[in-house]
């Protein structure tokens, strides 16, 4: 059981480079096999997590590759999306361009100041990934961005910002962090009760 949680991570490393073949080759073809790998893929994000904490296996290599994991995961996702899809991308360019360019800022910071990326797994972050599995559920499953991709902007702005306060925040490098709020009291040397399904 130990070793669930890295085979669950490993998984998503390699269903996502699985996703972008499909979706460059097969475009409309694969949607529905993008569709099954996309919702396994946030499953064994779920489970991974719960698994290793359960059997005290979170190390920091683990959570660190969690996190890359998630981040090349997702991003192949968005690019198969615009491989089949191209216009719901193209007409959110620009929103789509501050994302990325929030995600490359919170990347570079962590590696600044603690040389190492970040992996805090906050609360926010979860959220986000839970709208992102919305708003590309509804792009490659109904060709349809709408309110929900808004939604989910929104949302990944906030975890963005959190993440930045997280790593500024924190006097150093820590994993599973929940919140910026979190990150203040670890930095004032005060405890908090962690959620063992969470964090």
């Amino acid at each position: 059981m130990k070793h669930i949680p890295f085979a669950l991570i490993i998984f998503r490393c390699i269903a996502a480079p699985v996703i972008l073949f499909a979706a460059y080759f097969y475009r409309e073809l694969a949607l529905s096999s993008i569709l099954v790998l996309m919702y396994l893929g946030l499953i064994s994000d779920v489970l991974d997590g719960i698994i290793a904490r359960k059997y005290q296996v979170a190390t920091a290599t683990l959570r660190r590759l969690d996190s890359q994991a998630d981040m090349l995961f997702w991003l192949f996702i968005g690019i198969s999306t615009w491989l089949i899809y191209p216009d719901l991308i193209q007409d959110h360019m620009i929103e789509v361009r501050i994302l990325l360019g929030l995600e490359a800022f919170c990347y570079v910071l962590s590696l600044v100041k603690f040389k190492r990326e970040s992996a805090s797994h906050a609360f926010i972050s979860k959220l986000w990934g839970l709208t992102l599995l919305a708003v590309f559920t509804s792009m490659l499953g109904f060709h349809y961005a709408g309110i929900v991709f808004y939604v989910s902007l929104i949302v990944g702005y906030v975890a963005h910002l959190d993440r930045l306060l997280i790593t500024l925040l924190l006097p150093q490098w820590t994993h599973d962090v929940p919140s910026a709020y979190h990150a203040y009291l670890i930095r004032k040397g005060i405890t908090f009760k962690r959620n063992p399904l969470l964090n």
